[in-house]
């Protein structure tokens, strides 16, 4: 038995069964006590102030890609409005689209959707191409959008292997790609190698499967001045950066994430 196991019964009893042990919640109990996740038992989880769907069993948001987006929110926000208010989780941001603003986003990789629903719902301003190679978790990503109630004009879902299928660019692109190489398998949780998507998380032997062919094509995609968003593994920093040197772009920073370990950097163009 888990550790917490007891605290994710009581969790998913108040979340999702009123408190009460009914027999459609002993069946959720058990799917606890085989070793899945309690996002997916619960059917939903919360990244900035948005409700995600996770019927589709896309990857489950984690705390580190939520807080690399809040600080893209925030730069992003800054960068439109000079002086404007802190991102707020609790509801929608209040600023509204001006004359002339308009910012084009792309979510590569975008499994759940979580990080451009999180860019729809707190950028007004913005519109949000969502990239996905995966076709059920194009079906997740429309869920979310409704379920936000995001406005089908400010966001279109492509198929799309990389950029196979993406003809425009971007402002932003932000991207979380299968990074954990297949060589640090034993390092990763029973419950994600038992339930979660392997093709969300691996990115062949080295990690960088996907990465590699992601870097070299990206400033294609990128208006002068743009930037892109990127989160990785921390053993990789090295590799990326050597990456980043191959393609030859100019000007990038690294970035931690709330537990000090390397996690995203910022390239601009």
């Amino acid at each position: 038995m888990r550790r917490n196991l007891q605290n994710e019964i009581r969790w998913l009893l108040e979340e999702k069964h009123g408190g009460k042990r009914t027999e459609a919640a002993e069946k959720d109990i058990a799917r606890l006590e085989k070793g899945e996740h309690i996002d997916y038992v619960i059917g939903w989880v919360e990244f900035l102030g948005c409700k995600i769907d996770l019927s589709q069993k896309p990857l489950i948001p984690r705390p580190e890609t939520e807080y690399w987006t809040e600080k893209f929110l925030q730069d992003a926000r800054a960068a439109t409005f000079p002086g404007a208010l802190p991102l707020l989780r609790s509801g929608p941001s209040r600023l509204r689209k001006s004359r002339g603003t308009h910012t084009r986003c792309l979510d590569l990789f975008a499994g759940s959707g979580c990080v451009g629903i999180a860019v729809l719902k707190h950028m007004p301003w913005a519109t949000v191409d969502f990239a996905e190679k995966e076709k059920k978790f194009l079906k997740q990503i429309q869920i979310n959008a409704k379920l936000n109630e995001i406005s089908n004009q400010r966001y279109r879902v492509i198929q799309s292997n990389i950029f196979s299928k993406v003809r425009d660019k971007y402002d932003y692109i932000l991207a979380n790609p299968p990074y954990v190489a297949e060589e640090r398998r034993a390092c990763v949780q029973k419950s994600v190698l038992e339930h979660e998507p392997a093709s969300a998380v691996f990115g062949g032997k080295d990690g960088l499967l996907y990465i590699r062919p992601f870097l070299q094509q990206a400033k294609n995609y990128l208006k002068e001045g743009g930037e892109l968003w990127m989160e990785f593994d921390s053993p990789q920093k090295t590799a990326v950066e050597k990456l980043l040197k191959q393609y030859r772009y100019r000007k990038w920073r690294f970035e931690k994430d709330q537990y000090a370990r390397w996690r995203y950097f910022v390239v601009q163009n």
